[in-house]
């Protein structure tokens, strides 16, 4: 429920135009951005986890191996949760068409934007500790837009990948090879695709600890929450003073 204070101004919007309003709280992530994110979160955990084991196979298991199917639940465990990223990655792009504006960040970059371009690099400055004060955003600060983008370039290429990989399995004839065979085009040699997906895996890791990391610190030093945005999917201001 957003709360009517003072002006909350010196707040800019995904397009990088100045927004003055009579309220504290701004409600940016809807329900089901929010939803997609934890999704997301715990899809890419398990796809971590089993993938890591997908590569470096365990040197042994226990009781006899007629009797032990451990690696195919680990496999499993691994196709199932590439399907829900799939699927809820496809819901989050329907609502980037059918959501308010903040839903749409994560598509695009407003590269002819000259306040959002230089907002790039203000973020940048301040994420180095050279700028003493933040800027506050509605939605994400210019610098994290960028992130949150390659982020979703790199899920697509993971998903694509993946689909392709276990395509092998499938056959030339599943609907799955004919949605991702195409990339064998592209890397003929599947060893290349495998290797390139397990990098994906280590490219994602690394996003992840960077984005926990920017999200704490944003929370702890920024003028705007950050965290608990994404549960209650409102943007608290803690100042009105303007930029």
């Amino acid at each position: 429920m957003t709360i009517e204070t003072a002006q909350i101004q010196g707040a800019y919007d995904a397009s990088g135009a100045e927004k003055v309003r009579s309220l504290q709280t701004i409600y940016v992530y809807e329900a089901p951005v929010r939803l997609w994110h934890w999704v997301n979160a715990f899809a890419i955990l398990v796809l971590c986890l089993t993938g890591w084991f997908i590569g470096s196979p365990l040197p042994s298991v226990p009781g006899e191996a007629s009797n032990n199917f451990l690696m195919g639940y680990i496999r499993f465990g691994h196709f199932a949760a590439g399907q829900v990223l799939i699927v809820f990655f496809l819901m989050r792009v329907y609502w980037a068409f059918v959501g308010n504006t903040y839903s749409r960040q994560l598509f695009y970059l407003p590269v002819w934007n000259k306040t959002w371009l230089w907002g790039v690099f203000y973020e940048l400055r301040w994420y180095l500790f050279l700028v003493k004060d933040p800027k506050k955003y509605i939605g994400h600060n210019p610098l994290a837009h960028v992130a949150m983008f390659t982020f979703m370039l790199f899920l697509a290429f993971m998903m694509l990948s993946g689909l392709a990989l276990y395509s092998e399995g499938a056959g030339i004839d599943s609907v799955w090879y004919q949605i991702a065979g195409w990339m064998f085009s592209i890397f003929p040699n599947s060893q290349d695709l495998h290797t390139w997906h397990h990098l994906g895996m280590w490219a994602i890791v690394t996003f992840v600890i960077v984005h926990v990391y920017a999200a704490v610190r944003e929370d702890i030093l920024s003028r705007q929450s950050m965290i608990s945005s994404m549960v209650s999917g409102e943007r608290l201001f803690r100042d009105d003073l303007k930029d």
